[in-house]
């Protein structure tokens, strides 16, 4: 019994450490692969591993929303906006009738959020009870389509550099409530999953850059026990501040490294050409 159970953390250990290792563009197929290779991990690898979002469109409001973990029961998906499963599902979890409150408040809220910040995409908010308070997940989608670039009139088609990407932000909190001081502890893990593509036809290159980031933070705050919104407020400013950390850390991580390698890269010009270039440039220089 105790080696069976030890097998199967060694094989989710060992499953978490190939997904966290594979690009995330390709998650999804990875996913579906390893989960075919050890069925009984289904359940653990699809609540341990955080995957692209994907959208669904609610059949009575035509919204659209985003489907993640958090609420998927089986194989059907909560709507944020009329809280009914697709496919039908009549026992499937609900917040309770207060929460629920909160979380269309909160799924209005985000919406404005993410136009003001993404100008497009998805959002949706997802809560649930929790002993000690509740629980909840806000994720945002936006995605790049396939576009080319501009160029001149007179130059080749396929010179053009074709590109697209997406983003997805996954946002779960904890909120510990502390009625009789007014306060709440929020305890807030987010996940970034980033996927940029590059290709260019004529030069016949193509670049791929994906890669995920994860971050943590607490904070105390007061709240109004009369007005429970206070509780998204207070999130809000916790999930604004987390993608601006993110967005920075990206930036230095991926792309400064990225045009650290490039300028680093062989130019073609062989090292004594150069430097003689440079000493002539130098001298020519100084003779004026």
């Amino acid at each position: 019994r105790e080696s069976s159970v030890r097998m199967a953390d060694d094989q989710l250990g060992a499953a978490l450490d190939l997904m966290r290792r594979l690009p995330p563009k390709h998650l999804k197929a990875n996913l579906s692969s390893t989960v075919a290779l050890v069925p009984d991990l289904v359940e653990d690898l699809l609540s341990s591993v955080d995957q692209p979002l994907e959208i669904m469109k609610c059949p009575d409001t035509s919204k659209e929303f985003l489907l993640c973990d958090y609420n998927r029961d089986g194989d059907s998906y909560r709507s944020p906006w009329t809280s009914s499963y697709t496919p039908p599902l009549d026992d499937g979890v609900q917040p309770s009738p207060p929460l629920r409150q909160l979380e269309v408040a909160a799924n209005e809220t985000f919406d404005k959020y993410r136009e003001q910040y993404y100008e497009g995409g998805v959002s949706s908010c997802y809560f649930w009870d929790n002993e000690g308070g509740f629980a909840c997940c806000i994720v945002i989608k936006k995605t790049s389509p396939k576009k080319a670039h501009l160029i001149d009139e007179d130059a080749d088609p396929r010179s053009a550099t074709v590109s697209e990407g997406s983003w997805d932000s996954i946002h779960v909190a904890e909120v510990s409530v502390r009625e009789a001081e007014q306060r709440a502890k929020y305890k807030l893990t987010t996940t970034v999953i980033l996927s940029l593509d590059t290709q260019c036809e004529l030069e016949g290159h193509s670049s791929d850059l994906s890669g995920n980031l994860t971050r943590a933070m607490e904070r105390d705050k007061s709240f109004s026990s009369a007005d429970a919104t206070t509780h998204i407020a207070n999130l809000g400013e916790m999930v604004e501040e987390m993608e601006g950390r993110m967005l920075d850390s990206i930036k230095e991580v991926y792309f400064g490294k990225t045009r650290d390698v490039i300028s680093r890269a062989r130019t073609g010009v062989d090292d004594n050409k150069a430097k003689q270039q440079s000493l002539m440039a130098e001298m020519a220089a100084r003779r004026r």
